[in-house]
This record gives C-alpha cells, sequence and structure tokens, in this order.
C-alpha cells in the first residue's frame, strides 16, 4: 500500500521529494519573468504586435505577481498551502498552453494575466511548504537550494528563452511549462503534506452553541481574507500601470491617461481606508509608519525598477539592430545575473552579519553606478560589449543588496508581523518590475516615435541608443537616490521606539507563517526578478 504523503513511511524513503517539488514551481515562476526577453522580437514579427503589446507581454506578468501575492498568502494559510500551490500549477500549466497558442497579441496577454495568478498562487506558497516539510539542519539546505535556483532562475531566463526561440519557436518557452508543471504535480501530492496557517485555527472567542464549540473559520473562512483591500490594491496597479503606458503613447493630457491615472489614486485612497478599517488587513499601515520599514519598501520598488526592466529594451537593440540571435542576445546580458550569483555565494552568510543600511544601500549604489557606466559608454557605433562593465557592476549590487532586503524588512516589523512583512517586500519588488516596464517603456517609445517604415539603419540605430540611454540614466539617478536614502533612514532592528504600539496588534493580519518568512530571508540569496 502507497504510504501517505507526510506519513513516517512516506517520508522514509522520499526525504528531498517536497524540495524538489517546490523548487520546480519556484524556478519556473521566476524563469517566467524573463525568459520572454530574447523572444519578443519574433513574437513581435509572428503575431504583428506593437510595442505596447510587447510590454504588456512582459508587465502583466509581474503585475498579476505583485498584485495577488498577498492575498494568496492569506488564502493558503486559510484552505491549505499544498492545495493552492497545486492549483497555481495547474493555472500556471493551463496558461501556459493558452499562451503557447495565442493566435494574437491580445490573447497573449490575457493568458499572461492568468500565468500571473497562478505565479502568485505558487509563490506566496512555496517557502511555507518547506518550512512544514523540513526541521533543524535539512531545513536550512533546503533553503539554501531554494534560493540557490532562485538565482539560477535569472541567469537562465534569457538564455534559455533565446535558446527555445532559435532552435524551436518563440511558443516553445511556454509550451515548455507543460512537462515540468505536471512533474511538480505529482510530486507535490505524492510527497507534500498539508499546511494551514495561524488563520485557519480556531480562536478562543468561538462561538459555543449547544456545548458544542464551533469554529468560525471554518463556516465561513474566505470572510477572513481581506477581499476589499485586495480589490483596491489590484486596481490601483492595473489602472496606473495602464496611465503610464497610455500617457506614453496617446500623451499625458489624453483623455484616457487622465481617467485611468485618477482611478489609480482612487483606488490607492480606498486601499488605505480600508486597510484601516478591516480587522485583518493585507498591510497594517502601522508599519508604514516606521521609518525603516517604509524606505526597505521603497527601496525593494525602486531597486526592481531601476535593475532589471530596462534589460527589455536591450535585447530589443542586440537582436533589431545589432543582429545577434536569440541566443546571443540572451548571453550578452548574462554578466549582471552572474556576478549577482558570485557575490551572492561568496558573501551572502557575511552581508546578512553587517547593518542592514550598508549592504542594501551600498548595494543600490552600486546598482546605479552600473546603470550610469552603461549611460556613459553606449554610443551610436557601440557593440553588445559596451554592456558588460556596467551589468558587471550592477549584478555586484544586486548580489549584495538582495540577500539582506528581505532580512531586513522583518527585522524593522514585529515578529507576528513577520510573514505580512515578508508578502509586502516581496509585492513591492514586483511592483516595481511592472511599474519600471511601464514608465522605461514609455521614455524609449518616445525616442523611437518618428521612426516610420522608410528610417534608414542609421537612424533606427541612434533612436535605439537615444532610448536605452535615456532609460539608463533614469535607473541610475533613482538607484543612486534609494542608496542615498536606504544609508541615512535604515537602523538595524528597525525603528525600536514605536515597536511597542506596533506589537498589540495580537493575531490581526498575521497572514503566512513569520518563520516562513525569516527562512525565506536567509534563503535570499536569490538574485533574480
Amino acid at each position: 500500500m502507497q504510504s501517505a504523503p507526510g506519513t513516517a513511511a512516506g517520508r522514509t524513503g522520499g526525504k528531498w521529494w517536497p524540495l524538489a517539488a517546490v523548487t520546480l514551481g519556484n524556478f519556473l515562476l521566476l524563469v517566467d519573468v524573463t525568459i520572454v526577453n530574447t523572444a519578443l522580437p519574433r513574437i513581435a514579427d509572428g503575431l504583428h504586435a506593437s510595442f505596447t503589446s510587447l510590454q504588456w507581454v512582459m508587465d502583466i506578468y509581474a503585475l498579476a505577481l505583485a498584485a495577488l501575492l498577498m492575498v494568496a498568502g492569506s488564502a493558503a494559510d486559510l484552505f491549505g498551502r499544498r492545495r493552492l500551490y497545486v492549483a497555481g500549477l495547474t493555472l500556471f500549466a493551463l496558461a501556459s498552453l493558452a499562451c503557447g497558442l495565442a493566435p494574437d497579441a491580445g490573447l497573449l496577454v490575457a493568458a499572461r494575466a492568468v500565468q500571473g495568478v497562478g505565479a502568485a498562487a505558487m509563490f506566496a506558497t512555496n517557502t511555507p511548504l518547506l518550512m512544514a516539510a523540513y526541521q533543524g539542519r535539512d531545513r536550512g539546505v533546503a533553503f539554501g537550494v531554494w534560493g540557490g535556483t532562485s538565482g539560477a532562475a535569472a541567469a537562465i531566463g534569457p538564455v534559455l528563452g533565446g535558446v527555445l526561440t532559435e532552435y524551436a519557436d518563440w511558443r516553445a518557452i511556454f509550451l515548455v511549462n507543460l512537462p515540468l508543471t505536471a512533474v511538480a504535480v505529482w510530486i507535490t501530492l505524492r510527497w507534500v503534506r498539508e499546511s494551514h496557517g495561524d488563520l485557519a485555527r480556531p480562536r478562543t472567542n468561538s462561538v459555543k452553541t449547544n456545548s458544542v464549540r464551533t469554529n468560525p473559520v471554518k463556516r465561513n473562512p474566505a470572510a477572513l481574507i481581506d477581499w476589499p483591500g485586495a480589490a483596491s490594491f489590484t486596481a490601483c496597479a492595473g489602472a496606473l500601470t495602464y496611465g503610464l503606458m497610455r500617457g506614453g503613447e496617446q500623451g499625458w493630457t489624453e483623455r484616457g491617461t487622465l481617467v485611468s491615472l485618477v482611478g489609480a489614486a482612487l483606488a490607492l485612497l480606498v486601499f488605505l481606508v480600508v486597510e484601516r478599517r478591516v480587522r485583518r488587513p493585507l498591510l497594517d499601515l502601522g508599519l508604514l509608519r516606521r521609518p525603516t520599514f517604509a524606505v526597505l519598501m521603497a527601496a525593494a520598488l525602486l531597486l526592481q525598477a531601476a535593475a532589471f526592466p530596462y534589460l527589455t529594451f536591450v535585447g530589443l537593440w542586440v537582436q533589431n539592430v545589432l543582429g545577434l540571435s536569440p541566443v546571443q542576445a540572451g548571453l550578452a546580458v548574462t554578466p549582471m545575473a552572474l556576478t549577482s550569483l558570485l557575490i551572492g555565494a561568496l558573501g551572502g552568510r557575511h552581508l546578512q552579519r553587517m547593518a542592514p543600511q550598508l549592504p542594501v544601500g551600498v548595494g543600490l549604489l552600486l546598482v546605479g553606478a552600473g546603470a550610469l557606466l552603461q549611460y556613459a559608454l553606449l554610443g551610436d557605433d557601440s557593440g553588445w560589449a559596451a554592456l558588460v562593465p556596467g551589468l558587471a557592476v550592477s549584478g555586484l549590487g544586486i548580489g549584495t543588496a538582495m540577500p539582506v532586503l528581505v532580512s531586513a524588512a522583518l527585522g524593522a516589523a514585529p515578529p507576528q508581523r513577520a510573514g505580512m512583512a515578508s508578502g509586502a517586500v516581496n509585492t513591492f519588488r514586483q511592483l516595481g518590475y511592472a511599474l519600471g516596464i511601464a514608465l522605461l517603456g514609455t521614455v524609449f517609445a518616445d525616442a523611437l516615435h518618428g521612426l516610420g517604415p522608410g528610417a534608414s539603419r542609421e537612424a533606427v540605430g541612434a533612436g535605439y541608443v537615444t532610448g536605452l540611454t535615456h532609460i539608463m540614466l533614469i535607473s541610475g539617478v533613482v538607484a543612486l537616490a534609494a542608496g542615498l536614502l536606504v544609508l541615512a533612514v535604515v537602523r538595524r532592528g528597525g525603528d525600536d521606539a514605536d515597536r511597542a504600539g506596533q506589537a498589540g496588534g495580537g493575531d490581526r493580519g498575521a497572514g503566512a507563517d513569520g518563520a516562513a518568512g525569516a527562512a525565506s530571508a536567509r534563503a535570499g540569496a536569490a538574485a533574480g526578478v
């Protein structure tokens, strides 16, 4: 008879199978952030997609992931982490199939959005599942492997996308997910045991009826999720991203642009009101009154916005102007990922011992210096090699800042808010990537404005270089400013003066497992988006 997952017999012969299931899903969802980069020119040709459509192909995945990450964590605590992880894998696979079969850009964008929903369910559950599966030294090994594969996803994504695009077809970058997700689902159902979070535990204020204690969570578990907060946050992020893209294409005073931006502001206002009133908010706004925590959230958003989005437009330049193949285009941007992995692997343990403002602040300064170095070296006659020094410096900054960022955010929050802090910092990271694509894309598109089909190759190349230098300058200045802000404000241990006041919230909004958040921070050598 087959042993059930989680039993002693079931665990004896498959100690590391839960790690394999979680790591495979985590790798897939992170690879899909960047695997599309090198395929964009072929997608544009195959689907006759506009530049704005290509932006949405990149952006909608990260946007859905960011918007739903916190609510997915709450749902996993209530309904079961394994259950939600399998549901996320299944939805991710079905959406990948839809992406691979998409007949036009509109359907591809819609399928990418659904992919992001599945990825949010996977991302919110992978570290709690590892926490439930392993203890002691095994837990350290598991999170080390988890963190290493997260970083590898950043390095492999563009190259893997290039290989599949060049030697198969751009649709293969999505269809390859199908057998891999099937394997992950099978391993999860066979070897991973179910677990729930604090939200699913009976409360001391349960009601007695006929001498039987009833648990309100069992009667209506979905009522414990902050649905109004999730809806307003999603509306704000979506409207803001749409407004930024539309503004770059149609103009900032155009009616649709203004409606989108005003709608984003109103949705943000609703979110703030809701979070102050609900018993279990997605984000306890009291945390943002802590200067250290607030600045770290800004740093997470700005680091992601400055370090990664411009690589999308670099990929277009090296293929459309320099004539590199998809594989060569993927290899051209790997210096950033490789140096970030190197610094994370060699210095990650030492970085965690420093005062957090040093690695996070200095890392941001290095990211800014790398972007400005590319700005200085890139010219109309440049080849891809002009990017290498700046990418390497930025990679050093990413490898320095990223492993400490999540653990610093956890240190700036009360222990009972550890899960919420972990979810918030990851949400801000993904939101930074989505907004960076939208905002930098408008700058890049503006530089190409007026280049019609009859433009000379020299004019097209000059337009691409102008757009790239503009967005590299913006990225560099943003990262430098964020680094200086972190160095000026962030302190070890957060803002202890107001810690006592925040600690009185009890279980309110605790969300995902706090220990899981801390463990994921220690595994933060992951260098990718």
